[in-house]
C-alpha cells in the first residue's frame, strides 16, 4: 500500500520521568474544521508533554489544511488516498469506512511503526482493525454519524442499517471515549442503546491560545471588507446546509430593516452602514459546498444584499483572525451544533457571539455576558438575531464590555494547558491499563 509522509521537525523533549509515549492519530481528512482543528490541537498538546506523535489520514491537502500539518510541526503520512470518495456522489459513508479501514490495515501490517495508543476520531469502523495490534485504542466521539445523514428513501434506510450497526458495535471496542461536550453526551446515551452506561469523558475542545496571542492585525481591515461599513458581523462556518448560514443571511436582512432610523438618530449621522461576510471552509471536490455557496450567492441577491454581504471561500488561519479582530460579532448559526469551536475563538478574541440556543453554545456562551443565545421558530429565531445584533449596534461599548468578559470566560474554562493536562493523564492512564 502505497503511502507518503510529511514528516515532523523535532518540537518536543522526552518528559521528565522517561514515560514519553508513541502515539498514533488515525483521522480520515486533515482538511479545515471543528473537528480536524481539535485533532491537530491534541497531537501538538501531546507534543508539549514530551510524547511523538504521528498522523494517518487518508487524504491531506497542503493547500487546504491547518499549518501544523504542512510546517512540519505535526509528521503526516497519508494511506488509502487513491479510493474514490465516493461512487457517483453516492456511499459516502461506505467509502469513509472503507478508506479507514485501509489505513488501519497499512498502520498495523505495512507501518513498522512502535506505538502505544491510538487515537481514533470521527470513523469508528476501523477500532476492531487497530485492536489486532494489542494495543488500546481512544476514541473521540463529536457526534454519532448514524445522526448526520437523512434517510428519505426506503432505499437510504436499507443501505444505512448495516452502517448504523457498525458504527454502534465499532465504537464500543475503544478502550476509551471521549466525547466533545455534555450535550453529544446526551446524545450518545440516547442514540448508541447497547452502548447505554457505557463510561465515558467529556474533553472539551480549547484552543492553542499561543496562536492567537502571536496575531498582528493589519493596518486597516481584510483587504476585501469595505472601509465605510461601521458595524461588520461575520458567519464562519464550512459551506453545508446543517450549518444554517441563511439564518444569518435573513437576520441580516431583518436588522436592515430595522436599524436606520435608530442609527442616525444614535450616531448623530447619517449613512452608518452595515456589513455581513461570511466566510468558511469550502473544498471544491464537495458537490454540497459548490451548491450550497450558490444557493446562499442566489438568496443574497434575491433579499437585495447585494454589495452587503462579502463571500470568502477557504479563508487561512491568519485571514480569520483578522476578520474575528475586524468584527462587531460573530453569528453562529447551527443548531444542536455538537460543541462549536469558532465561538471560543472569537470570544478569546473579545467579541460577543450570537448564536441558537442549543447544542454546544449553551456550554460555552453566558447568555448577556458573553453574548446571545436566541431561540425560536424560523422566523421568530431569524428576528431575535436581528434584534441581538440590533443591541450590539445601538448600546454603547457593549461590543467591548461583553468582549472583555468573553476573554475571561475562555481563558478561565477553555485553556490550551487544561486540556492538555487532561488530555495527557487519558492518553497515560489509557496507555497503561
Amino acid at each position: 500500500m502505497a503511502a507518503h509522509r510529511t514528516r515532523a521537525k523535532a518540537s518536543a523533549s522526552p518528559s521528565s520521568n522517561g514515560s514519553s509515549l508513541n502515539v498514533v492519530f488515525v483521522h480520515p481528512d486533515l482538511g479545515i474544521g471543528g473537528a480536524e482543528r481539535l485533532v491537530v490541537d491534541a497531537a501538538v498538546a501531546l507534543q508539549s508533554k514530551g510524547h511523538s506523535v504521528r498522523f494517518l489520514t487518508a487524504h491531506h491537502d497542503p493547500s487546504h489544511c491547518f499549518p501544523e500539518t504542512r510546517d512540519g510541526t505535526l509528521e503526516i503520512c497519508v494511506v488509502g488516498d487513491w479510493l474514490p470518495r465516493s461512487l457517483g456522489g453516492r456511499l459516502h459513508a461506505l467509502f469513509a469506512y472503507l478508506r479507514m479501514i485501509v489505513c488501519a490495515v497499512w498502520l498495523i501490517g505495512w507501518s513498522g511503526w512502535q506505538y502505544d495508543v491510538v487515537f481514533c476520531d470521527q470513523v469508528s469502523a476501523c477500532i476492531p482493525v487497530l485492536k489486532w495490534s494489542g494495543k488500546p485504542v481512544i476514541f473521540y466521539c463529536h457526534f454519532p454519524d448514524m445522526l448526520l445523514t437523512q434517510r428519505a428513501s426506503w432505499l437510504k434506510r436499507l443501505y444505512r442499517a448495516p452502517i448504523d450497526w457498525l458504527e454502534e458495535w465499532t465504537t464500543g471496542k475503544a478502550d476509551c471515549i471521549l466525547v466533545n461536550s455534555k450535550f453529544t453526551d446526551g446524545i450518545f446515551e440516547d442514540t448508541f442503546h447497547s452502548l447505554k452506561g457505557a463510561r465515558r469523558q467529556v474533553l472539551y475542545p480549547s484552543l492553542h491560545c499561543s496562536t492567537f496571542d502571536r496575531f498582528q492585525p493589519a493596518d486597516g481591515r481584510h483587504a476585501q471588507l469595505p472601509t465605510s461599513a461601521d458595524y461588520v458581523f461575520l458567519s464562519v462556518n464550512r459551506y453545508e446546509r446543517k450549518k444554517q448560514v441563511e439564518l444569518a443571511v435573513a437576520a441580516f436582512a431583518t436588522l436592515q430593516h430595522l436599524l436606520p432610523c435608530e442609527l442616525t438618530l444614535h450616531h448623530g449621522r447619517k449613512n452608518a452602514k452595515i456589513h455581513l461576510v461570511i466566510a468558511g471552509g469550502y473544498d471544491e471536490r464537495v458537490p454540497e459546498n459548490r451548491e450550497y455557496h450558490q444557493d446562499l450567492v442566489d438568496l443574497v441577491e434575491q433579499l437585495g444584499l447585494s454589495g452587503h454581504v462579502t463571500f470568502l471561500r477557504s479563508i487561512d488561519n491568519s485571514e480569520k483572525l483578522q476578520l474575528l479582530h475586524d468584527c462587531t460579532a460573530l453569528l453562529y448559526t447551527p443548531s444542536g451544533e455538537h460543541f462549536g469551536i469558532v465561538p471560543l475563538e472569537a470570544m478569546y478574541m473579545r467579541r460577543p457571539v450570537v448564536a441558537v440556543a442549543s447544542g454546544g453554545p449553551l456550554e460555552t456562551v453566558r447568555h448577556g455576558e458573553t453574548g446571545f443565545l436566541c431561540d425560536g421558530t424560523d422566523e421568530t429565531l431569524q428576528e431575535n438575531f436581528a434584534e441581538a445584533m440590533k443591541k450590539l449596534v445601538e448600546t454603547e461599548g457593549l461590543r467591548d464590555k461583553m468582549g472583555t468578559a468573553a476573554r475571561e470566560h475562555v481563558v478561565s474554562n477553555f485553556s490550551f494547558n487544561a486540556f492538555t493536562t487532561l488530555l495527557d493523564n487519558i492518553v497515560r492512564k489509557v496507555a497503561t491499563g
